[in-house]
């Protein structure tokens, strides 16, 4: 396989998965376009190793060993063994994934860390469902959204403690958005983000979930948890003024995009029950025209 052709193998993956914001977009400078999809591609195939509800539990766990194994192959440029593990759509697809991450990661200097907290991520996501405190939550989005932030900016050129501190702060508030956003996906499917500590300081019970009725309690909790991403994109917002050209543009309309979402979520008194909000092509022009006042 080319390296050309992994790399389109990638842009093929990115465009045609479900994600809320934008993968790899026309919005990023040209060089990063690959590197990123390559990222893009090792992630969401780890997370659907891990999502594979209907594999046993060892037997996912072996997946996801492989895929660090092939990982540690990648940076050496070497190419791992035959797949015996690896469902079988996805072992066809791996070869491309690995060779344009390989080559991503050895271009950009891009630590392997990164992609091992994502995987630890990824992993914990089969066995924990529920969380005690909001520093459980925020310690799985370290491992499960901040690396992307600081992977994207160490593509773009970027190695700076204070952009990496004001991505993290972005990603783990997109992450939370989208727990936010999912609740009612999430508890369909036996998993609940929202920190027991807060919805039981609001009397709020998991049995309304299960009647999908977001009580008065269950709004007050939740509005609590905007309140506390809608710090977190406050505090992040630095890393959309610390980068330039069209990463800048980038970064600002995935701010954008995310605290709009936030707006959404309020708007509708919190009931994803009803109705789940999301971003279509109308909300384009407003997120545009607001990214073209922002102030730094």
């Amino acid at each position: 396989m080319t390296l050309d052709a992994a790399y389109a193998a990638c842009a093929h993956l990115a465009r045609t998965h479900y994600e809320n914001f934008p993968v790899a977009s026309h919005l990023l400078p040209r060089r990063m376009r690959p590197h990123v999809a390559a990222v893009y591609a090792f992630a969401r195939l780890a997370d659907d190793i891990a999502d594979e509800g209907a594999a046993p539990l060892d037997l996912r766990n072996a997946r996801l060993d492989e895929w660090l194994t092939r990982l540690d192959a990648a940076v050496q440029g070497a190419a791992p063994a035959s797949s015996t593990v690896l469902e079988p759509a996805m072992a066809k697809v791996a070869p491309a994934v690995f060779t344009a991450l390989g080559a991503t990661m050895r271009d950009c200097a891009l630590p392997s860390a990164l992609f091992e907290d994502l995987v630890s991520a990824f992993r914990q996501d089969t066995t924990v469902t529920r969380y005690a405190t909001w520093s459980d939550l925020l310690d799985y989005c370290r491992r499960s959204a901040n690396p992307v932030g600081r992977l994207v900016l160490r593509i773009g050129g970027w190695r700076d403690a204070e952009l990496d501190e004001a991505s993290d702060a972005v990603c783990s508030a997109l992450q939370l958005t989208n727990f936010w956003q999912d609740l009612a996906v999430d508890w369909t499917g036996g998993r609940l983000y929202v920190p027991a500590q807060e919805y039981q300081r609001t009397g709020a019970v998991t049995a309304s979930l299960d009647q999908r009725q977001i009580t008065p309690a269950w709004r007050d909790a939740l509005s609590a948890c905007a309140g506390r991403t809608r710090d977190l994109f406050t505090r992040g917002r630095a890393v959309c003024d610390g980068v330039s050209g069209r990463l800048r543009w980038e970064l600002r309309l995935t701010w954008l995009g995310g605290t709009r979402i936030l707006d959404r979520l309020d708007q509708g008194g919190y009931d994803v029950f009803a109705e789940r909000p999301t971003l279509g092509a109308s909300d384009l022009p407003p997120l545009l025209w607001r990214a073209m006042e922002w102030r730094a």
